[in-house]
């Protein structure tokens, strides 16, 4: 069965890779969207404005299906393919890392490229930390106040906490379910007389 878990990263982090006065500045960070990344982008531009290089990799989506890697004008597969590799062999989706290099005067080569690169990815990811993530639906339970009790009990049994409460004659509120546990909570919640689920995107 496919897995409802994934990893990426808890939150913005950072490392430094030297090389012949070169500077490495990697930056690793959780991102959902392209639209995500192009804004984290913008925004090292602003705080790097005289560095030369930004190059670049994501992995979007459950399953890392969706990625780019960019060199930014380095050679070939210098910059953006090693940055890659290093998404991949942490298993990280939905992550972004730059690294941002200032020129220190001497050409590194294209292996030496590659080393930096991938030195300073690894360096990000290793100051910050990588959680699991899970795949979830949404459902909106709609349901008569005389169900409340039958309908509490089922979310509190799978710990789950429900959001958006909205407690009248007729009760409606919001849950979020993990992908592997979606089917069962609502099967059980339909088997009550009078409550309704729906489907939320």
């Amino acid at each position: 069965m496919e897995t409802d878990s994934y990893l990426s990263l808890k939150g913005r982090s950072e490392g430094l890779f030297k090389s012949k006065r070169s500077k490495h500045f990697g930056y690793a960070v959780p991102v959902k969207s392209e639209d995500d990344v192009k804004s984290f982008i913008d925004s090292l531009r602003v705080e790097h404005h005289s560095a030369r290089h930004f190059c670049y990799a994501y992995r979007l989506g459950h399953d890392g299906a969706k990625y780019r890697a960019n060199d930014d004008g380095e050679p070939s597969n210098s910059a953006g393919a090693p940055i890659l590799g290093v998404l991949k062999s942490h298993n990280l989706t939905n992550a972004l890392i730059v690294v941002v290099r200032y020129f220190g005067g001497t050409k590194l080569g294209v292996g030496g490229l590659i080393e930096a690169y991938r030195e300073a990815g690894h360096a990000a990811v290793k100051d910050g930390e990588i959680v699991t993530c899970y795949r979830t639906k949404r459902a909106l339970v709609t349901y008569p106040y005389s169900c409340m009790d039958d309908v509490m009990n089922i979310l509190k049994r799978s710990s789950i906490t429900p959001e958006n409460t909205d407690f009248q004659l007729e009760c409606r509120l919001e849950i979020e379910l993990r992908l592997s546990e979606a089917d069962g909570v609502l099967s059980k919640l339909q088997d009550i007389d009078n409550v309704e689920v729906e489907l939320v995107d």
